[in-house]
């Protein structure tokens, strides 16, 4: 139920009835014409510039073209209680108590998925986090996966296929530094033979002592005398704990992946090769030489025929390397790989979640998936920016190898899961967030989780006290109500969930659903206040009694704010 997109169908269908009728001319199309809500100083439930669109072909001014439109839409629809025209070109539309009585009943006997879109269902791939597993996640790594998660679940509850997946990047000299890391601090334990904090090519990390006491309690047969006869057996129990403390993290936060798939087992099973052979066939790789990146001193620099991929052809700036002079595979050309496997396994949409260190990535891997699949729109990304950690009024920075960076473990310990998936979404992805600590845990308006959270808590309490339960389903014989225009106001805003949900799926930008709940729950904090002096506003009598329409009134926004939480993944407690 979307009334926008609804009530939009329905004046399309009176316009074309309008033209049958010789009273107006029709353009080309009618993408452009939109129905929309009202500004908030304006007392009307909906505005269409239709009579704008029309003005043109018709040679007429908006406001002629409105005088034609205007008796036919009321004359159409019984629920309009008052339409006008609006300058520079605008209708304003009025519904009568009838509609909103419709749109209540509607939403309280069918609660479940209200805003859920049923058509064009797809099959998607999400891939996110895919932190080198090299330790735990740390707050970087922590909005990404939020945001992922909460892309998926917008997908999944538009009745989509999703797929959540995680690309574990275990090849490559990270890995080597990493196992060798690990392979230390066994012998610190075992030895007692000092860690060389000083070395910039290890992880000094204090979770690697936690790792090498699981691997040595563990795995008894296992000699570490050399490092060279059991390194790659240690990089694969290595990576293996290390995952299992991703893992963890993840499932803290709430989130859990449905695939995990391995760099390494990619190259080994010659994907990479498998994947070239592919491109030589359509001509998108060649063998040239690459001119010397911008910054880097081109006389220092020696030009090395490699083999390429022809991303130029697809709107890169440069062509990109997929093997080196000494034919090792570049980390492009593993990824390409890996995205030839998504592509082969038949999903409609991709979306990769990136850390803001690989923006620069996104040209040259949508163009190697379009060079594959041959969609330009089959892979879409989204950049999550870093977060600026803040505490006692002053920001601390983190360093992996330093060892001395928050973790998720950190993030949630201090503030909770439901603090740091709320607030990680509570601006666009695309711009730097200010997670204060301070501030996430005041009991305030200030504090938006707290504020929908103390407004689902507050409905729940009316419920409580007429020995009801919040999430029973109420039933109602007669709707006919008389509601007043500060409860239409949440009303229109109880409305705009299904366009605000059908917004953030289109552009993955989950950020607009804690945006949404905030001003929902705003409008009824407001509304709450004003029955301290207004005993109409009151929803309890003074003999523990709700009236009807109050009662369908607190259900409508009390499903509105659950069904954005749980999207979510945030939790709704029903006592604070």
């Amino acid at each position: 139920m979307n009334i926008f997109e609804d009530y939009k169908n329905k004046l399309l269908k009176i316009i074309k009835n309008a033209e049958k009728a010789n009273l107006i001319i029709l353009p080309d199309n009618l993408d452009s014409i939109n129905v929309d809500s009202t500004p908030p100083n304006i007392n009307f439930d909906l505005s269409t510039n239709a009579a704008m669109v029309l003005s043109k072909p018709n040679k007429k001014s908006p406001e002629d073209v409105s005088k034609i439109l205007l008796d036919a839409i009321k004359n159409e629809d019984s629920f309009i209680d008052k339409i006008v025209f609006a300058k520079p070109g605008f209708m304003n539309i009025k519904f009568n108590n009838n509609y909103w009585n419709n749109f209540v009943k509607s939403l309280i006997e069918n609660p479940l998925n209200y805003g859920s879109l049923n058509k064009n269902q797809k099959k998607y791939l999400v891939e996110f986090v895919s932190a080198n597993p090299t330790g735990p996640l740390h707050v970087g790594h922590c909005r990404g996966a939020i945001l992922g998660d909460v892309i998926s679940n917008i997908l999944k509850f538009n009745n989509n296929t999703v797929e959540k997946e995680y690309y574990v990047n275990d090849y490559g000299n990270q890995i080597s530094y990493f196992v060798h890391s690990v392979y230390l601090r066994i012998r610190e334990k075992l030895n007692n033979e000092k860690f060389p904090n000083d070395n910039p090519d290890l992880y000094p990390g204090d979770y690697l002592i936690n790792i090498a006491d699981n691997i040595i309690k563990n795995n008894k047969n296992l000699k570490f005398e050399n490092f060279d006869s059991i390194k790659d057996k240690l990089k694969e129990i290595s990576v293996n704990e290390s995952l299992n403390l991703i893992k963890k993290n993840l499932n803290d936060l709430g989130i859990k992946h449905d695939n995990f798939v391995s760099e390494t087992n990619i190259v080994k099973k010659n994907e990479v090769e498998k994947v070239i052979e592919k491109l030589k066939k359509s001509n998108h790789v060649y063998k040239g030489k690459i001119k010397a990146p911008e910054g880097e001193d081109s006389k220092n620099w020696k030009e090395r025929e490699q083999l390429l991929f022809r991303s130029t052809d697809f709107g890169d700036d440069k062509d990109r390397a997929l093997q080196k002079n000494d034919l090792s595979w570049t980390y492009f050309a593993s990824d390409v790989a890996y995205h030839n496997t998504k592509v082969d396994r038949k999903f409609d949409k991709l979306i990769n979640i990136l850390g803001a260190d690989h923006a620069g990535y996104i040209k040259r891997i949508t163009s190697v998936v379009e060079a594959i699949s041959g969609d330009k729109n089959k892979l879409s990304c989204k950049v999550s920016q870093l977060v600026k950690l803040i505490k006692d009024g002053k920001p601390f920075k983190m360093s992996k190898r330093k060892g001395d960076y928050i973790t998720v473990d950190d993030l949630i310990n201090e503030v909770g899961k439901d603090a740091t998936r709320f607030i990680m979404l509570s601006r666009s992805n695309d711009v730097e967030l200010d997670f204060d600590f301070s501030k996430v845990k005041e009991k305030s308006k200030d504090n938006p989780l707290y504020y929908v959270q103390y407004c689902y808590a507050r409905i729940s309490s009316v419920f409580r006290n007429i020995n009801l339960n919040i999430s029973d389903n109420l039933k109602i014989k007669n709707y006919n109500f008389n509601y007043t225009d500060d409860e239409i106001k949440i009303m229109k805003k109880i409305s705009e969930w299904p366009r605000c949900l059908n917004v953030a799926a289109n552009k993955l930008e989950p950020h607009r659903i804690p945006v949404y709940l905030y001003e929902l729950s705003s409008e009824f904090h407001s509304y709450w206040n004003k029955g301290k002096d207004d005993v109409t506003k009151r929803f309890i009598t003074k003999n523990h009694k709700i009236s009807d329409d109050k009662l369908v009134f607190l259900k409508i926004i009390s499903i509105a704010i659950k069904t954005g939480m749980d999207i979510l993944g945030v939790n709704t407690p029903e006592k604070m």
